[in-house]
């Protein structure tokens, strides 16, 4: 696996973003995701961890939860993968739990993606090379 972005809960990706653009990083277009229920953006800078702004579409998406118990917060490392199912199945011998299986993702091209949690490690997602 090779570490690919930041997954941070925002309500509102243009406010957040604001702060960011003024730190120079460059916002990227603004993705739905009506598979997630979803909103994306992403932030680029130079040699800087690239972050995933995702906010909510209605109170029904996952990440409504995380902002009510954590407010704006980063909440997933993502990594990538070139086999995702022999990742997700190696994870699970190492006691990850799969929250979503794998479904495509309109902000990464429809490459699959899936999450999984670890009591110890938190929440991460797995994105298809």
């Amino acid at each position: 696996m090779e570490f690919h972005h930041v997954g941070v809960a925002v309500r509102s990706i243009d406010e957040t973003a604001q702060w960011y653009v003024g730190m120079g990083y460059r916002l990227t277009e603004t993705f739905e995701d009506p598979i997630q229920n979803v909103r994306v953006a992403f932030l680029i800078r130079g040699d800087s961890p690239l972050l995933e702004l995702v906010q909510p579409v209605d109170k029904t998406s996952p990440v409504s939860n995380i902002l009510k118990k954590m407010g704006v917060s980063a909440y997933h490392f993502c990594y990538e993968t070139t086999d995702l199912q022999k990742t997700i199945e190696n994870l699970e011998r190492q006691d990850f739990r799969v929250l979503v299986e794998p479904v495509k993702a309109v902000a990464f091209n429809n490459r699959k993606i899936s999450f999984l949690y670890h009591l110890e490690i938190g929440l991460i997602e797995l994105l298809e090379k």
